[in-house]
């Protein structure tokens, strides 16, 4: 299996890299699900990792993943940044306010792309199995080499169905990525469903309060955020490379 570690620093990217990940993606915010990450970070890694496969996230807010003009110009900008900047992909989606994928939108991204590698992210867990699977093929017409899904639900080993459904509805032409959720003890059932990527996050709560005593503001902050977890990344490339 292929693994793919989401990281939003510098140590996770190090820790992906020294357990055998094919690439990271890369992002800040993940206590938010993940937003696009900053120039100065992806040259950070860059810098530590160079000869690990980057590809950034390219999501301007929480919230929906529908987006107006001003969100679409931006998130152009964005990709052509993160193009110079080095990244060997990006991962993008977009839907429509009544539902479905926004596939005007997603060939103006594709374009600015540029020919990197293109993810089309987990907005596809907002369509119906049979949405989803009829989304494959002309996802992979507009140049999008990888979806990431967790098959519809909150766990993707609960998604295995619709993820199977996938895979053989891509019939080579892309592949589908096992991801959100997911537990080390899945990765054989995605590889029997013909699954060859798996993503995890592998993230630890971190919550280290400044010492007392605390003024108001301070009391009222969360001081907590995710880092990687060193164990859960080694653990995920040990299962990953069993199944090479």
């Amino acid at each position: 299996m292929r693994l793919e570690i989401a990281v939003q620093d510098v140590p996770g990217a190090r820790l992906a890299a020294a357990n055998g990940a094919a690439r990271v993606e890369l992002c800040c915010a993940l206590q938010l699900g993940g937003l696009t990450p900053s120039q100065g970070l992806l040259k950070g890694i860059r810098a530590a990792e160079p000869s690990l496969p980057v590809h950034t996230l390219i999501r301007p807010r929480p919230g929906d993943y529908v987006y107006d003009g001003d969100a679409v110009a931006l998130m152009v900008a964005e990709i052509k940044e993160m193009h110079d900047g080095g990244a060997s992909g990006v991962v993008i989606g977009a839907l429509k306010p009544g539902g479905g994928i926004d596939y005007a939108v997603v060939e103006t991204l594709i374009a600015a792309a540029n020919g990197m590698h293109i993810t089309f992210h987990r907005a596809v867990d907002h369509l119906s199995m049979t949405e989803a699977s009829a989304a494959v093929p002309r996802l992979a017409d507009l140049g999008v080499a990888r979806i990431l899904s967790s098959g519809g639900e909150v766990r993707a080993g609960a998604g295995l169905n619709q993820l199977r459904a996938m895979h053989e509805a891509a019939q080579g032409r892309l592949d589908v990525m096992a991801g959100g959720g997911v537990e080390i003890s899945d990765f054989a059932a995605f590889h029997a469903a013909g699954l060859r990527d798996v993503h995890l996050s592998a993230k630890r709560s971190v919550n280290d309060p400044p010492p007392a005593p605390l003024t108001a503001s301070a009391q009222a902050e969360d001081h907590s955020y995710f880092a990687t977890d060193a164990a859960l990344v080694a653990e995920a490339g040990k299962a990953a490379r069993a199944l090479a």
